[in-house]
């Protein structure tokens, strides 16, 4: 059992920046693949970005690459992602999610992740 939590999210004007964290509970936490999806309003949730379990690889949206950044830190439970160059197209909620052990790590599928957080509001102000 995994439980997310994510922190970080507000209102930023168009070029600015973000950090968003995730606090995972458990002593598990490293056995889990991890991945930022987002949900703007009126539409289905979206993957944005996925990191692996020990942190080495990552797999990026092409409508967020080069301009955020995903992070863990296991000895801490923690995963992050680093928004630059914020539009306002990113204005979602975010959510952090906790893939199925056993799965293929960074699947595009919410379908393929077990956990998730409550989501954290971000807008991008133009």
């Amino acid at each position: 059992q995994v439980q997310l939590v994510e922190s970080g999210g507000g209102l930023v004007q168009a070029g600015g920046s973000l950090r968003l964290s995730c606090t995972a509970s458990g002593r598990t936490f490293s056995r889990y693949a991890m991945a930022w999806f987002r949900q703007a309003p009126g539409k289905e949730r979206e993957f944005a970005v996925a990191i692996s379990r020990g942190g080495v690889s990552t797999y990026y949206d092409d409508s967020v690459k080069d301009r955020f950044t995903i992070s863990r830190d296991n000895a801490k439970n923690m995963v992050y992602l680093q928004m630059n160059s914020l539009k306002p197209e990113d204005t979602a909620v975010y959510y952090c999610a906790a893939e199925r052990l056993g799965s293929t790590y960074g699947s595009r599928s919410a379908a393929s992740y077990d956990y998730w957080g409550q989501g954290t509001q971000v807008t991008v102000s133009s």
